[in-house]
């Protein structure tokens, strides 16, 4: 399987710690992850450098005054965008080579030169919404792939799965209209942005191709694979598409700092493993976009691991629900299906 890892030093740059001393989106967590897989020998992958994108890319999904923002405060030397999200001189530049490096990842999915890519960026993106920047995010970088695929390479269908702890409400208010794109968002409720209930299924033409799946803290490995099982692949499956892009956080794991889930590494491999399988079966090549996980050790063994399994490399396991699991899927189940056949 042709592979390739994306990263560019400028997402280095982006330090929010400029601004707030103790913040957890730091240049470490991705100079933890290159350390670990260049130990790896970079998993035999093949290693490209994010090009910046360009505005008018970013502009399929954010309004240009929310670009023009970004730069601008950049240029001041930056600040604080809300309690949360700070951003210094270099930020920008980090930002259009994060959501570059999205793009050139999924243009080389869909030319054929690769059947699966990770873009190793930051500052993430799932949170950044079209007029507003949040959460640790600037741009939706997953989402400014998904849109170029659509806009630039002629695709009809796109799917993307986000399994941050976090929901990805950038991404599901950006595409909450479309039809052309299928979200899905497994995340702790109550949480951080406190959206994505599961009665939002998305709006107008887009109605029932959001696919919000809360889980309350202290959820594990079963419950989340039931989500994927019983709801997600079979609507994805329905959807029937051409590229399938994650937005992949690994912050639901049990060590991670900012939130109460209980999945191991082990968790996100099998959650891989079956997202490979569906994704063979549907002849679509897979990309996936780093979100959130703030443990370093941590996230670089997630994603170490997770990626050959993306690949295909491991065995997909079963599991057993409790009768308060069973109840979550049972209920996600009822409310999904009234737009797919699961």
């Amino acid at each position: 399987m042709a592979t390739a890892l994306i990263t560019h030093p400028a997402c280095l740059e982006h330090d929010p710690r400029l601004f707030s001393p103790g913040h957890p989106d730091v240049p470490e967590r991705l100079l933890a992850l290159e350390q670990a897989l260049s130990q790896q020998g970079w998993l035999g992958w093949e290693r490209r450098a994010a090009p910046p994108c360009s505005v008018e890319q970013l502009e399929l999904v954010h309004s240009a005054a929310h670009v023009r923002a970004i730069r601008e405060l950049c240029l001041r030397g930056g600040g604080a965008i809300d309690p949360d999200t700070f951003v210094g001189e270099a930020s920008y530049r980090a930002a259009l080579h994060a959501a570059g490096g999205a793009c050139a990842m999924t243009a080389a999915l869909i030319a054929g030169e690769h059947e699966l890519g990770f873009s190793g960026v930051r500052p993430s993106g799932h949170h950044a919404e079209r007029d507003r920047a949040m959460g640790f995010c600037l741009f939706d970088n997953v989402a400014v792939a998904a849109a170029t695929a659509i806009a630039e390479h002629g695709l009809e269908r796109v799917f993307v799965l986000d399994w941050d702890v976090h929901h990805g409400n950038g991404t599901a208010e950006i595409f909450r209209r479309r039809a052309d794109v299928l979200f899905a968002s497994i995340h702790q409720s109550p949480l951080y942005p406190g959206t994505g209930p599961l009665s939002d299924s998305g709006s107008g033409a887009g109605e029932g191709y959001t696919i919000n799946l809360p889980v309350p803290p202290g959820s594990q490995e079963p419950l989340w694979l039931a989500l994927l099982d019983r709801v997600v692949l079979p609507a994805a499956r329905a959807f029937g598409p051409q590229l399938v892009l994650l937005s992949a956080g690994f912050d639901a794991h049990a060590e991670d700092p900012l939130a109460g889930c209980r999945l191991q590494t082990a968790s996100f491999v099998q959650m891989a493993l079956r997202v490979h399988q569906f994704a063979r079966a549907a002849g679509a090549p897979v990309g996936a976009v780093l979100e959130g996980g703030y443990n370093r050790a941590i996230l670089a063994e997630c994603v170490g691991a997770t990626l050959p399994a993306l690949a295909g490399r491991g065995d997909a396991r079963g599991y057993e629900l409790s009768a308060g699991e069973r109840e979550i899927s049972e209920r996600a189940g009822a409310h999904h299906g009234r737009y797919w056949q699961l």
